[in-house]
């Protein structure tokens, strides 16, 4: 375990958000990452208090941090708190689910199958209904065929990586219907998986559940602070550990 990190893990831990900060800043720059710059995490992004997260404005986006050490960055900067009630929560909160929020004239679980199997065909002449293709899936480390139609469609899945109950329960019920409708949609918050296994995750957060597969499990959980980061959602003190015990053990 580096030094920065067990400062990190110290700071967070006692609450001490200046020390925390200081640390961040400190690996930000050591890796050439700077407040704004080109490299920030967060490209052009407001701070968090700079605007109310019941904007309507759409949130910045972010790729998810390129190693651990900026990982483990980024997550000593998410607010740790207990989990909100789930009241009011449902699905429509986020949406009609798998709208065409880039107006490209197919659906978003379409966008994903699309990008994220191999082989695909398409349904006629249709270029979104996708009929079949290969999903190398990183959940389990297995190969699925997917073809379309009743009985064989569930067999892949489209897995919001933040689940929406979990983002509800920690800050999305504070974004505006547009934002959370993007959240729902994200490319990067969606990842298309063995569907048995999406249903075992349910709405399970970093403490409760990881993908099979441990090779996938770093850039899971990566994926999982860049996507709380950038919709200002913040994570449970269990969450906040699970995630800092599978970075610490990455590989760059």
């Amino acid at each position: 375990m580096s030094p920065l990190f067990r400062t990190v893990r110290r700071a967070a831990a006692s609450g001490r958000r200046a020390a925390a900060a200081a640390a961040v800043a400190l690996l930000l720059a050591g890796c050439g990452y700077g407040a704004g710059g080109q490299g920030s995490l967060l490209p052009g992004a407001p701070g968090r208090s700079a605007t109310p997260a019941s904007s309507s404005a759409p949130l910045p986006r972010q790729a998810a941090p390129a190693t651990a050490g900026k990982a483990l960055a980024a997550l000593a900067g998410l607010p740790v708190k207990g989990r909100a009630p789930k009241t009011g929560y449902s699905r429509a909160q986020f949406g009609a689910a798998w709208a065409d929020v880039d107006h490209n004239g197919c659906d978003t679980r379409n966008d994903i199958l699309k990008s994220q199997l191999t082989g695909v065909a398409f349904v006629g002449t249709s270029r979104c209904k996708v009929a079949r293709g290969t999903l190398a899936d990183p959940y389990t480390g297995t190969s699925i065929a997917f073809v379309r139609g009743q009985g064989t469609s569930e067999k892949v899945q489209i897995d919001h990586v933040v689940a929406l109950s979990d983002a509800w329960q920690t800050g999305a019920q504070q974004l505006s219907a547009q934002q959370r409708l993007a959240l729902a949609n994200d490319p990067r918050n969606l990842q298309a998986t063995d569907g048995p296994t999406n249903q075992q995750k349910s709405d399970g957060d970093a403490a409760t559940w990881l993908p099979p597969n441990k090779a996938f499990r770093c850039t899971y959980v990566a994926t999982q602070i860049s996507v709380k980061a950038a919709y200002r959602l913040w994570v449970t003190q269990a969450e906040h550990d699970a995630m800092a015990r599978v970075l610490a053990a990455c590989k760059g």
